[in-house]
């Protein structure tokens, strides 16, 4: 089944008034829909809108809650969600809690075909992109899940309780375009979450086409680039897509960005033993002089079982190294360890233990 043309989800309001005036029905269901959508309700929950309307969407296969929860995972500082498509297929969202608000971290892909070595999720390549409304959908679906656990709030009540939006789940944004700017405008949009831009960080391996063309969207998001090294060479050995674009193309394309949308850009440096030498931080000092950024430094999480070989001890050193060349850093925080929160660990091995 096309889940494109099928997802009510995939559909902003726009598009709901056009699908509803082909049923015949009044414009203002387009909105009475959209609430619905937003608020996650399947067909059967649905109070305010004709029965042989509904009954119409169904007979043509139209979906109003195109992800479920599989399993969920509750880790002493973050919640896993493997979620089940219409499809069968499985994909991973991250739910942080933190006390200024609650941060959702979505997948964009089933798989990934970057093929970065320290990541699970493109271990078997790309399986298929996600429609709009399937990012979207896990957004509005943890959402529902932290309205349903409030004890305060009526049965219909409605509350936007995830706060900041992370793409940096399986997937890369950028190798699925036109689906992540549409969900980027659907959630941003006053008449769906209204997210605001600044509370949204999207995470590219690199892919500098979609950088270039990302800046003419006029999405003031946070950019994250996942750099990780400091030359070309080294960059290759864990990044093919380094192979493609070497970091002269790459920041150009970042020089771009920053000046159409004037946002500090985020780069992402996972720090190891081969990457973190008075070296490279003269390097990363030198590659980053003069630019609207900061450095997120981030302790591996490293897949196939590999041993651990860097400490968040050393990460702050590092970033003491980086302080001499003015760059300002931080160190993430190593959210969901105990529930195999990186990218695509958790669904690996619930798949491995399926088969048995």
């Amino acid at each position: 089944m096309s889940t494109k043309s099928k997802i009510l989800h995939d559909y902003d309001y726009n598009e709901l008034v056009t699908l509803v005036d082909g049923f015949g029905e009044k414009v203002f269901r387009a909105k009475q829909l959209l609430d619905w959508l937003i608020s996650y309700k399947n067909e059967n929950e649905i109070t305010n809108i004709p029965k042989k309307f509904l009954q119409d969407l169904a007979s043509q296969e139209y979906i109003f809650c195109p992800l479920e929860i599989y399993k969920e995972f509750k880790g002493k500082d973050a919640t896993k969600f493997l979620l089940k498509t219409t499809d069968s297929q499985l994909i991973e969202c991250v739910l942080m809690q933190y006390n200024h608000g609650n941060t959702l971290c979505v997948s964009t892909q089933i798989g990934c075909r970057m093929g970065c070595k320290f990541c699970a999720s493109g271990e078997s390549g790309l399986i298929r992109n996600l429609s709009n409304g399937e990012i979207l959908a896990q957004v509005l679906l943890v959402n529902r899940w932290l309205n349903d656990k409030k004890t305060d709030l009526g049965k219909n009540s409605f509350e936007r309780m995830i706060t900041n939006v992370v793409l940096m789940g399986s997937g890369e944004p950028f190798d699925n375009y036109q689906n992540v700017v549409k969900f980027l405008k659907q959630i941003i949009s006053p008449q769906g979450l209204c997210i605001s831009p600044r509370n949204i960080s999207l995470s590219t391996s690199g892919l500098v086409p979609g950088i270039i063309k990302f800046a003419d969207e006029g999405l003031p998001v946070t950019l994250s680039i996942s750099l990780h090294a400091t030359t070309d060479e080294n960059r290759c050995k864990i990044m093919p897509i380094a192979k493609a674009y070497k970091l002269k193309e790459l920041f150009s394309a970042i020089d771009e960005y920053e000046n159409k949308i004037g946002r500090r850009v985020c780069f992402e440096y996972m720090v190891t033993p081969e990457n973190s030498t008075i070296k490279d931080a003269e390097r990363l000092g030198k590659l980053l002089s003069g630019k609207n950024c900061f450095v997120n430094l981030i302790v591996p999480n490293f897949t196939h079982g590999q041993a651990q070989t860097t400490t968040k001890e050393q990460a702050y050193k590092f970033g003491g190294m980086l302080k001499k060349y003015g760059l300002t850093t931080t160190i993430r925080r190593s959210l969901g360890a105990d529930i195999e929160g990186a990218c695509g660990q958790l669904k690996r091995r619930i798949l491995n233990e399926d088969k048995k």
